[in-house]
């Protein structure tokens, strides 16, 4: 049995004037690439926000040796996410969207960043900010900066809406890889998982 890389103990948490969508919810994953599912309503990129430090919760969050509530800017250093849809991206370019990213994870290695650009067929519009792509190319751009990352807890939601079969494939190649690491894992929300990719475990969450 491997070691728990991400631990979750009592997660609480409602959005004002409603009931809790979490409420003493718990969960530990191993290294691996692990799948998050549940009917619509349940909660699942509320989750992966919640895991990303960007919404206000209760309850323990452990990463390896880090503590969410104790050391917050390590954290969010050691976890990848980064929603394609944020609005915040529209002008940048792909490579902008990667020094920002940057920011928060100082450790990206900008040599992986290019294999992601080149092998999801990205560099052709490498010019253009994200407001003048298509959704699975905005897609592109985002998953190219959060898998070069070097994150030990990888948020991805819905990373193959709208992408082009051979990008799915170099996903399914990256992803495999990075299950492979030790100390590492990564929290994915797919309606569809993608042919070829191991799951390590399947999270359910309830509607409530």
């Amino acid at each position: 049995m491997t070691a728990p890389v991400l631990q979750v103990q009592g997660l609480h948490f409602a959005f004002p004037g409603e009931p809790a969508l979490f409420d003493g919810w718990s969960a530990t994953l191993g290294a691996g690439v692990h799948r998050l599912d549940g009917e619509s309503g349940s909660g699942k990129s509320t989750l992966l926000r919640l895991l990303a430090g960007e919404l206000p919760c209760t309850g323990q969050r452990r990463l390896n040796h880090l503590d969410a509530d104790a050391d917050p800017a390590a954290w969010r250093a050691a976890v990848g996410f980064v929603d394609a849809r944020d609005e915040a991206f529209d002008g940048f370019t792909p490579a902008d969207l990667m020094a920002a990213v940057r920011q928060r994870h100082p450790q990206l290695d900008p040599a992986a960043w290019q294999r992601h650009i080149d092998g999801f067929g990205m560099a052709p519009h490498g010019f253009k900010t994200l407001h003048m792509l298509s959704t699975g190319m905005r897609r592109k751009a985002a998953l190219a900066a959060v898998l070069a990352s070097g994150a030990a807890l990888t948020l991805l939601d819905e990373p193959t809406a709208g992408l082009d079969a051979p990008s799915v494939a170099y996903l399914v190649q990256v992803l495999t890889a990075a299950g492979r690491q030790p100390r590492c894992t990564t929290l994915v929300v797919c309606g569809t998982w993608p042919q070829g990719l191991g799951c390590a475990s399947e999270i359910d969450l309830p509607v409530r």
